[in-house]
């Protein structure tokens, strides 16, 4: 079977999640992801438990849960770049790589000619990303950046959580590392970018991503609302700013969410809440005027859903065409019947531990489906394969640099 993708190396010098995250799906696309790490301590993300994987034969931890979630399809790489001998065999890695993602300091490379500039000129056709806080200009470019900082500079946390007034209120984060996710998203859809441009033109080039321009774009309407109205968007908690009703809504057992699209999805709700003269009340009828009546539809509604237990509402609302669903734990989250049918748990032999289980990648590829070669390396498991592969390094070299802690 091919793969979309196995014909790229990619020489990864990221750690956390935004740069793993992109690597990663590049890699279960069938490209070769070269993870560089520290020699003795790794991706820091390897020490972020609990949970961690159990180390079978040793009985005792093994990588963090963290550390597992983003880093399948890797061969782990140890060496010390900071040491004139482990800066050249990045060098060498870098002039054999189509790509190279890091995500240090803005100039936190050059010192040890890993920079773009210097490497373009051992390899004019590399694709060089750089993921930071940021970005690579502006006043704050010199600042490290983190999700949960970027979340709350990025607007994100000013619309999550609960409504101004209500218990429990004030902002809050995603659940989630979504900064880093999506930034690792953008990253690999502008790495592929600039290889359907290097095909044409045999130029690499460097790929700018800031984790503060991802937040931004990916404010999307709430962002809009803002731009067209000079208004800025308040939390609503679980409703949505700008179609009611679309949250949660209580029952006698629990809660379910609602998230009605169209008028006529509202019609239906309004039967089967055996409340019919509300969709044909001019407050109601259509959405712009349910968003402008929302705290009287609201709470006629809610005093309707509570009768029945969520199951039974979801059954009918299911049946009449009304989107619905319950509020799932992740354990109940793997345990859905789509979930399971459409395989997103996948388990892969661990050398430490087995076996590991592990989230599947999203994409559907017809032809070129991705694949799931390499289960998340334990720390430098590849350092003498790759020296040797892809550099044509004898073991005699080897062995010397790793006695002298290079690798």
């Amino acid at each position: 079977m091919s793969d979309s993708l196995s014909q790229l190396i990619v020489l990864d010098l990221s750690r956390i999640l935004a740069g793993p995250w992109a690597t990663q799906v590049l890699g279960d696309l069938g490209a070769q992801i070269i993870k560089i790490e520290r020699p003795g301590s790794g991706d820091d993300t390897r020490g972020w438990g609990p949970p961690f994987l159990r180390d079978a034969a040793a009985n005792e931890n093994a990588d963090a849960a963290y550390y597992l979630c983003t880093n399948r399809n890797k061969k782990s790489v140890t060496v010390d770049f900071t040491t004139a001998e482990g800066r050249s065999i990045v060098q060498r890695l870098a002039s054999r790589a189509d790509v190279l993602i890091e995500n240090f300091k803005v100039g936190g490379l050059a010192a040890y000619g890993l920079d773009y500039a210097s490497l373009q000129k051992i390899n004019p056709r590399l694709i060089y990303c750089s993921i930071t806080g940021f970005g690579q200009t502006g006043p704050y470019a010199a600042r490290p950046g983190y999700d949960f900082l970027v979340q709350a500079m990025g607007g994100l946390m000013s619309v999550t959580g609960r409504k101004a007034g209500e218990a429990g209120a004030g902002p809050q984060k995603a659940g989630v590392a979504l900064t880093d996710i999506l930034t690792g998203l953008y990253a690999t859809i502008g790495i592929l970018a600039a290889l359907r441009h290097r095909d044409r033109t045999g130029e690499g080039q460097t790929i700018d991503v800031a984790l503060l321009d991802v937040q931004v774009a990916c404010l999307a309407n709430q962002a809009m609302n803002y731009l067209v109205s000079g208004q800025a968007p308040e939390r609503l908690g679980n409703a949505h700013p700008n179609i009611v009703p679309y949250q949660d809504f209580p029952t006698s057992d629990g809660y379910m969410i609602i998230a009605v699209g169209n008028d006529s999805q509202f019609a239906r709700l309004c039967v089967e809440l055996e409340l019919p003269e509300l969709a044909q009340d001019p407050r109601f009828a259509r959405n712009q005027d349910r968003v402008a009546h929302r705290p009287i539809l609201i709470e006629a509604l809610c005093v309707a859903t509570a009768k029945r237990p969520t199951a039974e509402w979801i059954e009918r609302l299911e049946t009449a065409g009304v989107p619905c669903g319950p509020i799932n734990g992740i354990d109940a989250v793997f345990d859905d019947p789509q979930v399971r049918a459409r395989e997103m748990k996948i388990s892969m032999p661990h050398p430490a531990a087995g076996s590991v289980p592990l989230v599947a990648s999203p994409l559907r590829l017809s032809r070129t489906p991705a694949r799931y070669r390499l289960a998340p390396p334990t720390l430098g498991a590849q350092t003498r394969e790759v020296l040797t592969d892809l550099l044509d390094m004898p073991s005699v070299e080897i062995d010397a640099l790793a006695a002298r802690g290079v690798i």
